[in-house]
């Protein structure tokens, strides 16, 4: 048996299912559908807050004189929307998995965003705590505690209205009422629940859930920004993607805590004018913008070699790939080539991204690159992603199109003797 009927045989029934699994993909979407556009939004006002001024440019030094005076109005609704980034990822977790659940997603993602918010504040008098104080969890630092509250307020809600624990109102009464009476008990039982957990820990330990939580899990986090991190990570989202399994998404619904963790502290540092502390190097961005060139296995390379092959099927798939290629989108050419099962195009399909990975740590290691402080949507074309991802580096944009170019010189001798091949399979088939 071979190694990729191996892996077909025993792992892609189990990751398959590990992909498919409710709660991580509830946990993708809070990020994606619902904190993404909050982390954008704040991170523009980052960028205004803080021009590239190593470029020395005439515009960008009366540019820093401009906002110097400023910054910290600039400022505020960058430290607003990162600040309460856990807050919506706390809804986001609560609706989405309500929404698998059939339950009401709206009154879910509430509850589950007061018990986080009842947990992130001291139990003593409110009116004397510093917002600023407690901003830090609100954000990055507060997320495990969000996801985990997102998860179990909304099963716990689950498990009462199963269990009859609802007021049921009589026909006629509108829709409104009865939802909210609906929801009602659970929220009487769930967020005393929160406040006493939270009152517990405060009395007995002087600090928050999320403050306890973060120091627990501070060693998973840094252990998840080392070389050998990033290396595990990349190797098992193409081997997953070369068997068929939408590689990224299975490890980003586990890693995303970590990723968004460490961006989010690394825009904090650069925030604060200290740009040495942010030491945060694999993000979401270092996979996305800086190694899924033209999609997964940092494709782009082979879309362009396509247009050009010898074998209709190539040239075919290369017309219909191309664009989405250069959003980064490369399903049309991972299984119209295909890549998936494809012993030929795998070898590439791996071993570049890992160079591109092993280059790309060094860079951001050594301060070549500055730190990736802003996470551009996916879709965001190269050079653009890498200049916007970094707060403005014309040289990080310079570095995708690098990486694109050592991939395509790696996918070269593998395209040419798969194409060649293809070329052989058509004439033998016409002459048939």
């Amino acid at each position: 048996m071979n190694l990729v009927q191996l892996m077909e045989d025993k792992l892609m029934g189990p990751l398959g299912k590990i992909a498919q699994n409710k709660y991580l993909q509830s946990i993708r979407d809070a990020f994606v559908i619902f904190a993404l556009p909050v982390i954008i939004t704040g991170a523009i006002f980052l960028i205004i807050a803080n021009p590239p001024t190593s470029l020395n440019w005439g515009i960008i030094n009366a540019w820093e004189n401009a906002v110097d005076p400023i910054q910290d109005q600039i400022l505020f609704p960058y430290n607003l929307t990162f600040g309460i980034m856990a807050v919506t990822v706390a809804f986001g977790v609560g609706y989405s998995l309500a929404q698998r659940h059939d339950m009401d997603a709206a009154l879910s993602g509430i509850l589950s965003m007061l018990a986080f918010i009842m947990m992130a504040f001291p139990v003593t008098d409110i009116e004397q705590v510093p917002f600023g104080d407690v901003l830090d969890y609100l954000g990055g630092q507060g997320l495990f505690v969000a996801i985990i509250l997102g998860i179990l307020t909304t099963e716990a809600m689950r498990f009462l209205l199963n269990k009859g624990f609802a007021f049921e109102m009589p026909a006629g009464v509108p829709p409104y009422v009865m939802r909210t009476f609906r929801a009602l008990i659970p929220f009487l039982i769930i967020l005393p629940a929160a406040w006493a957990l939270e009152w517990i820990v405060w009395s007995n330990f002087g600090v928050t859930i999320p403050q306890a939580v973060l120091d627990l899990f501070s060693p998973l986090v840094s252990a998840s920004n080392s070389y050998w991190a990033a290396l595990g990570m990349i190797l098992l989202m193409l081997i997953l993607w070369s068997i068929g399994i939408h590689g990224m998404n299975v490890v980003s619904s586990v890693a995303y805590p970590f990723w968004t963790t460490q961006l989010a502290d690394n825009a904090d540092a650069v925030s604060a004018g200290n740009t040495a502390a942010a030491d945060g190097i694999v993000t979401e961005p270092f996979f996305h913008m800086f190694t899924h060139l033209g999609g997964s296995g940092a494709t782009i390379g082979l879309a362009v070699f396509l247009l050009f092959a010898s074998s209709v099927q190539l040239k075919q798939v290369g017309k219909t790939a191309i664009i989405p290629s250069l959003f980064n989108i490369n399903e049309p050419l991972i299984f119209g080539v295909p890549i998936v099962l494809n012993p030929i195009l795998i070898i590439p399909f791996v071993i570049g991204p890992v160079i591109i990975v092993t280059i790309n740590y060094i860079l951001f290691a050594t301060g070549i690159l500055p730190p990736v402080i802003i996470q551009p949507p996916f879709t965001v074309p190269i050079f653009f992603g890498g200049f916007i991802a970094t707060g403005g580096s014309w040289l990080a944009g310079f570095v995708q199109l690098m990486n694109a170019a050592i991939a395509a010189l790696i996918y070269w001798p593998f395209f040419k003797q798969y194409d060649k091949q293809l070329v052989q399979e058509e004439k033998e088939t016409e002459e048939a």
